[in-house]
């Protein structure tokens, strides 16, 4: 008996605000590539994200390893838009003092 290969697609999917996602889930390829970095196996990953099947996670890191210029490239681009999306939301809304703030508020409904 001789083994068939059978083409394995790449288990990512761009979503419609063009983030990568991991199977049919909603969990990114920027976790499980961070999870992965830090130093965590597939079968961890598979426990922090138990929307993840073992082998779209192997076909993950796979993918990864085989074009790790570009995905650090795709990461390193979402890091900056991340950046400055937080940038543009704080310069809207203050952070500094919006404990006390809300807790004013919740004081005054009371």
């Amino acid at each position: 008996m001789t083994l068939q290969i059978h083409a394995e697609t790449v288990p990512l999917e761009v979503d419609s605000d063009g983030v990568v996602r991991v199977g049919r889930t909603r969990v990114t390829l920027d976790s499980v590539i961070y999870s992965f970095n830090q130093g965590a196996t597939a079968e961890e990953i598979a426990q922090q994200y138990p929307a993840l099947n073992l082998a779209d996670i192997y076909g993950t890191i796979a993918y990864y390893l085989r074009f790790s210029d570009e995905v650090d490239a795709y990461l390193n681009q979402r890091q900056q838009e991340t950046a400055r999306i937080q940038q543009e939301n704080e310069a809207r809304f203050n952070p500094v003092g919006i404990r006390e703030r809300l807790l004013a508020r919740k004081s005054e409904k009371e």
